[in-house]
């Protein structure tokens, strides 16, 4: 089998969309299975920036299906304008598909996701307000709209008809608004959504076992990170579906036999957005440092995110929970000009020495870091191409996450852009 699953193992915007269109260039299929347009993937292709939230990172590949499989919660607006970003002829709309049984974010999920989070007050998520949680709710309520409802215009005006009741209620007798959400202005929004989305609509479980058996490159593409899991991150700041690679089984509809190697997606730092407990944060000239060398400001929302050194504690639990085979190694260049760098090799908690991550977020907050202090090195290593011409420096700071992982780190990015990629191995010929 080749293929190839790309998970981020820290907590989202490790440089996924690099890696991924990367490894699309050689993909016949392209799949994205959690989450839905709260994850902004960058692409810089030919010095051209493409922000990309819902539609998989083949989309510049001619040759390369791109799927959107059931375990998103997708948006139709937001699809029909992330393609409006792209010229005439660009896109190639037959390899796009959509799959039937994916879940559909409505006009009352964006609301309620505001609502929700407003009425958190000082306990605030972080969430971007884009209608994913309430989507899963309903969901996993077993109460939501799914595409193949959309497609039925009578099927969809009975499920709406009674969402909008339902949900009109929640508004009215929770959050003590007005009645906010009308039934034929959503109704027939929906229905010429509907209609433009038609043509990609497909049972997308079928065409990802076939391209898998008939032995093609097929790469499953994550969004957002391992501490962003539902289960396995750090809760109750994270997303709402599962950003792992047992995620891609159930979002892309195949066995989890069906996923050859799994990809993890490392910073040469550590990032967050948002709320909640980051041991080796540093808020101060260093945190701001990174910020700004590595352009640390949210895809979608704008928003700075948090910097800090290296966690070999996070990325080991990822290794480890997601079953990594290899290791993507991020924005290496951003870390050039410090004098020395500093690797968190475990944690302090009271008079204990922790190597696994805790589950209790009262317990990581508690946790002080215990760093390992290595040389940094000033060589501009942006036009690198080859591993031996790092500096000496940058070779030893990269093989020493490989020991401290224990997974073999096959690709290094040195910046931006798509050729500013060193390749130690081929993912897809492992």
């Amino acid at each position: 089998m080749k293929t190839v699953a790309v998970v981020g193992s820290q907590w989202g915007d490790e440089g996924k969309g690099k890696v991924i269109d990367f490894l699309a260039t050689q993909s016949d299929v392209v799949i994205r299975a959690q989450g839905g347009n709260n994850a902004g993937h960058t692409l810089v292709v030919d010095g051209k920036k493409y922000a990309l939230r819902l539609i998989p990172s083949g989309i510049l590949n001619p040759e390369a299906v791109n799927v959107i499989g059931n375990g998103i919660v997708f948006d139709p607006k937001g699809f029909l304008k992330e393609l409006e970003n792209f010229e005439e002829g660009q896109v190639h709309h037959d390899k796009i598909k959509i799959s039937d049984r994916a879940h559909v974010i409505m006009p009352y999920h964006k609301e309620l996701d505001a609502l929700s989070e407003e009425a958190r007050g000082d306990q605030k998520i972080g969430t971007t307000k884009n209608g994913i949680g309430p989507c899963y709710m309903d969901k996993t309520e077993r109460s939501g709209i799914r595409i193949c409802d959309l497609m039925d215009k009578d099927i969809f005006k009975k499920k709406l008809s009674a969402q909008i009741i339902a949900k009109n209620k929640i508004v009215k007798n929770i959050y003590g608004k007005e009645e906010l959400f009308d039934f034929e202005t959503i109704y027939n929004e929906y229905l010429g959504y509907a209609d433009k989305i038609r043509r990609y609509v497909d049972d997308t479980t079928v065409i990802v076992y076939d391209a898998i058996k008939e032995g093609k490159k097929v790469l499953f593409e994550g969004a957002q990170g391992t501490f962003l899991d539902l289960d396995l991150g750090t809760y109750p700041y994270v997303t709402s579906s599962h950003p792992i690679s047992g995620g891609f089984a159930v979002g892309a509809g195949i066995g989890p036999n069906m996923i050859k190697d799994v990809v993890g997606i490392v910073k040469a730092y550590t990032t967050r957005v948002g709320e909640g407990p980051f041991v080796t944060e540093q808020d101060n000239e260093i945190g701001e440092t990174i910020r700004k060398n590595g352009h640390e400001f949210g895809v979608v929302t704008g928003r700075p995110r948090r910097c800090g050194w290296f966690d070999a504690v996070m990325v080991s639990y990822a290794a480890r929970v997601n079953g990594l085979t290899s290791i993507a190694f991020m924005l290496l260049d951003v870390l050039t000009g410090f004098d020395k760098l500093r690797i968190c090799t475990a944690y302090k908690m009271g008079d204990k020495i922790i190597k696994n991550f805790p589950a209790s977020l009262d317990d990581l907050a508690k946790c002080e870091p215990i760093y390992e202090e290595l040389d940094g090195w000033n060589e501009d290593i942006t036009g690198v191409t080859d591993f031996d011409e790092l500096p000496e420096n940058a070779k030893n700071y990269v093989r020493r996450i490989e020991e401290l992982i224990g997974v073999s780190v096959d690709i290094v990015s040195v910046g931006p852009g798509r050729l500013q990629t060193i390749v130690r191995r081929n993912i897809f010929e492992k």
